[in-house]
């Protein structure tokens, strides 16, 4: 049985439990989403613009103690749960400004008569929502789809249901209409009941490769539309000519924030043979560097791992490749304290045979790697089943735009960490997944793109 509970990873203290919904309770929502869509689906756009602007407003104003809420639940640093808060905001501000505009009639030229493409909601949307940005991510689905007429369903990750708790309340203060939006504590076999439901027309996951692959085989049998953003291995690339400062400060907030845990960190260092050495030097004394610790703490850089299963995860891999032959050049182990703690770590000299190359990396773990080239870093880059972000560090933009063509992802961030921005689409290819979040394309993902044609007219018979 699926337990949401809040298990503070910091400590590994189970703080408050949320009661799992019975059969009877995930259908009643399910008929109150779908009730609910009849009427917003027919809602006046300026209406769907009001209720954006004010769940903006109610995250600003509860931006404290819903950042403290996170920091419990996965152990995010106060100061990055804060800056989680910000994002969201402009994520439903955006929508309430762009939205009215991507939701406008697109004419269509024709032959005879005239035609346009309108812009609908489908129905109820099942969210699958994972834990490493516990707002974020709800975001991403939520605004540009409350906005498109859908209504929505959330079942969150069970070790973030006081954070579910509260979004739901943000949308009941908000004014949001009863079924527009909400919180379901489901089993995952649960879902899988929610899915094949025909009142629900598409699902949305962000998380596991393999949560996506059980997922998208349900979805496919009942035919509804479906966005997975999943797991990266995502390349930094440093070459020969780049800025040696910036690259190493943006590898270390890029890969270290959020004790590593996004799907988008730098996870792989790819670095030119000309700048590797000076790099990696650089690179292990700012690694040494981090401040771990209580992540209430202000001046708190990483705080623990999201959970004690994780950090086993991570660390066994870390193990796999030790006993293989990698190097550890920081860290490499937990650490002596109670709570999901690891220390930030950092790797050379991993092969091909080590469970580290093909893997997801989803802690404080970086692998750096010495390439003799732009061409061997592109090979290595493109080397994974992978295909979400990377970045390129190089102060030859033309050469960083050409290499960037090179690279089998959805992202490519130039002389930047790795991030998000509510007007960027964000996804993958590959094993990464399919579809896209935010921006206008993140918009169009769950809409009736539905032509309507008018004829010549016809002359009245005499």
């Amino acid at each position: 049985m699926t337990q949401y509970a809040v298990t503070n990873p910091a400590t590994g203290e189970v703080e408050k439990t949320y009661p799992t919904a019975s059969d009877t309770q995930i259908h009643a929502a399910i008929d109150c989403a779908h009730r609910a869509f009849g009427d917003w689906r027919r809602s006046e756009v300026a209406t769907r613009v009001a209720l954006l602007n004010r769940v903006a407003d109610l995250y600003a104003q509860r931006r404290e103690a819903l950042a403290a809420i996170i920091s419990r639940e996965m152990g995010k640093p106060l100061a990055q749960a804060k800056g989680e808060i910000d994002i969201v905001v402009l994520i439903y501000r955006y929508y309430a400004d762009k939205g009215p505009r991507y939701l406008e009639d697109e004419p269509i030229e024709t032959a005879v008569g005239n035609a346009l493409v309108r812009k609908e909601g489908l129905g109820v949307l099942l969210g699958i929502m994972p834990w490493n940005f516990p707002y974020y991510q709800v975001a991403r689905l939520a605004a540009p789809n409350l906005m498109n007429g859908n209504t929505i369903l959330l079942k969150h990750a069970p070790q973030c249901p006081e954070s579910a708790e509260a979004m739901e309340q943000i949308f009941r203060d908000a004014g949001a209409p009863e079924g527009v939006y909400l919180t379901i504590y489901a089993t995952n076999q649960q879902a899988a009941d929610i899915i094949a439901d025909p009142r629900v027309l598409g699902v949305s996951l962000t998380g596991s490769e393999r949560a996506g692959a059980a997922v998208a085989e349900i979805a496919g049998r009942h035919l509804k539309k479906v966005v997975l953003e999943l797991g990266g291995s995502d390349p930094f690339i440093v070459l020969d000519d780049a800025d040696l400062d910036q690259a190493v400060q943006q590898a270390l907030v890029g890969r270290f924030g959020n004790a590593g845990q996004a799907c988008n960190a730098a996870k792989r260092i790819i670095v030119d043979d000309a700048l590797h050495d000076d790099f990696v030097s650089a690179f292990k004394t700012a690694i040494e560097g981090i401040k771990v610790g209580d992540p209430m703490a202000a001046d708190t850089f990483m705080g623990p791992l999201s959970s004690e299963r994780a950090l086993q995860t991570l660390d066994a891999q870390v193990q796999d490749a030790i006993a293989q032959g990698a190097s550890v050049l920081v860290g490499g182990q937990r650490l002596d304290r109670p709570g999901a703690w690891y220390a930030p770590t950092l790797l050379s000299g991993v092969t091909p045979e080590m469970r580290l190359f093909r893997e997801e990396l989803f802690g404080p773990v970086a692998v750096v790697y010495r390439v003799g080239g732009e061409e061997e870093a592109i090979r290595l880059a493109n080397d994974t089943a992978y295909g979400l972000g990377a970045v390129i560090q190089s102060t030859d933009l033309a050469r960083a735009h050409r290499i960037a063509g090179c690279l089998e992802t959805g992202m490519v961030n130039i002389n930047e960490a790795p991030g998000s921005a509510a007007e960027l689409p964000f996804g993958g290819i590959k094993r990464s997944g399919f579809g896209r979040e935010l921006g206008r394309d993140g918009m169009e993902e769950f809409v009736n793109r539905k032509v309507v044609k008018v004829g010549a007219a016809i002359a009245p018979q005499r």
